[in-house]
């Protein structure tokens, strides 16, 4: 990227790297609430399962699943939630840029997590409400539409529409 006169790189943005890091930081907080608020709803719900009378009926594949869910759902709570951690263990230590990277990495993961938690969770309730063979399909519907709001979209728009890449 060129260099404008002010000796700040072209990102259309006149801000010092601690200026960007600190913006950055502030956007990525904001996108990581959103994140935890759904986790730690469907994780709440999920660890309440195992003490109805119901669960006590499912069957094996069906306890795998739940199991499986449970985990993924600590998993990707633990991921979301790292940020902040992150970020309140190493302030003031000067490494803010560095920070954003592996908040931004973790949250990545998190989503990641997130987005097969869900999937889990939408395989189980399908297969103990409708026990239709219809219900991978479902499944596999969903996922692809994750996949496709989460990753798909952005990616298309980052390669394809970036101005100046």
């Amino acid at each position: 990227m060129a260099d404008t006169a002010d000796g700040h790189e072209g990102r259309g943005r006149h801000e010092t790297e601690d200026e960007r890091a600190d913006r950055m930081w502030s956007e990525l907080i904001q996108e990581v609430r959103v994140a935890q608020t759904g986790v730690q709803i469907l994780f709440g719900f999920l660890l309440t399962v195992a003490f109805t009378p119901h669960y006590q009926r499912l069957g094996v594949v069906d306890h795998t699943i739940y199991i499986v869910t449970v985990v993924l759902g600590a998993t990707a709570t633990g991921a979301l939630i790292g940020p902040v951690s992150f970020h309140r263990i190493v302030a003031g230590r000067r490494i803010k840029p560095q920070s954003v990277r592996w908040a931004s990495r973790l949250t990545f993961a998190g989503l990641v997590l997130l987005l097969a938690t869900m999937a889990s969770a939408v395989l189980l309730v399908l297969r103990v409400a409708t026990h239709g063979a219809y219900v991978p399909y479902v499944v596999a519907g969903v996922a692809v539409w994750y996949l496709a709001c989460w990753y798909g979209l952005p990616l298309w728009a980052r390669t394809g529409h970036a101005k100046g890449d």
